[in-house]
């Protein structure tokens, strides 16, 4: 297998983040994307047929080596649309690729940290803790709906050509990284990341609450009591501390 005569560098390892975006102007990317520049090496990023300025920042971005932009949406469909993330990363022959929303905010300490986890060749993955930010960035959601911060998500990989590369056929909820990825070893990282996207006002929540509806009425790919938690006027929350 190719993926078997992949050098695994200790040193000088190119970093890759790889992204999709859709109508994102006034949203979190202009500072996701900045907060990328002070750690990465390069930028990939599908757009998916954004109606709005989307493309425009990411072009504005100087480690933005690759933009595809799609003429039709294909987010009803999620599956093809990491499918596709994932072909074009490959085409910048990176080392590491970090799987990134447009929504994801990775604490500064990343910029110190980061190449220690990628300048080795003990373990193929990294995983992290991602919390979602609720109502402004000082506190994150806590309850029995809302714990992803509890575990750990792979988000960073050694790229292996020649390695199987598959994401389940979801149309909603696809994992960011090809699950296949899972089956070599990996680390856990104390590094955070704040999920932004629910941290912004009632009527924001309100909106992906309906997206989400509609794309998984019958609670195919998701959890339904997941979903209408999202309308709790009184959730759990935890204070989100810098750490020093």
């Amino acid at each position: 297998m190719e993926a078997a005569r992949r050098v695994r560098k200790k040193s000088g390892n190119k970093l890759t983040a790889m992204m999709q975006v859709r109508n994102e102007s006034g949203q979190y990317l202009t500072e996701v994307l900045e907060r990328l520049v002070s750690f990465v090496d390069e930028i990939v990023i599908v757009d998916d047929a954004s109606e709005d300025d989307t493309a425009e920042i990411c072009r504005r971005c100087p480690k933005v080596v690759r933009l595809v932009e799609l003429p039709q949406p294909l987010f009803q469909q999620e599956w093809r649309l990491r499918t596709l993330l994932w072909q074009a990363a490959m085409t910048t022959d990176p080392d590491w690729l970090l799987a990134v929303d447009a929504d994801e905010l990775y604490e500064a300490r990343a910029c110190s940290e980061i190449r220690s986890l990628i300048d080795q060749d003990q373990y193929d993955w990294v995983a992290f803790r991602f919390y979602d930010l609720w109502n402004g960035r000082t506190q994150y959601r806590d309850d029995e709906w809302w714990g992803i911060h509890r575990r750990h998500t792979m988000a960073l990989v050694r790229y292996l050509p020649g390695f199987p590369c598959l994401y389940p056929q979801q149309d909603h909820h696809v994992p960011r990284l090809p699950i296949t990825y899972t089956a070599l070893p990996g680390k856990l990282s104390d590094l955070r990341v704040q999920h932004l996207g629910w941290s912004g006002d009632w009527e924001s929540k309100l909106r992906k609450y309906h997206r989400y509806k509609a794309l998984d009425p019958e609670g195919r790919w998701g959890n339904p009591a997941q979903y209408e938690s999202i309308l709790d006027l009184n959730p759990a929350l935890t204070e989100w501390k810098e750490e020093i």
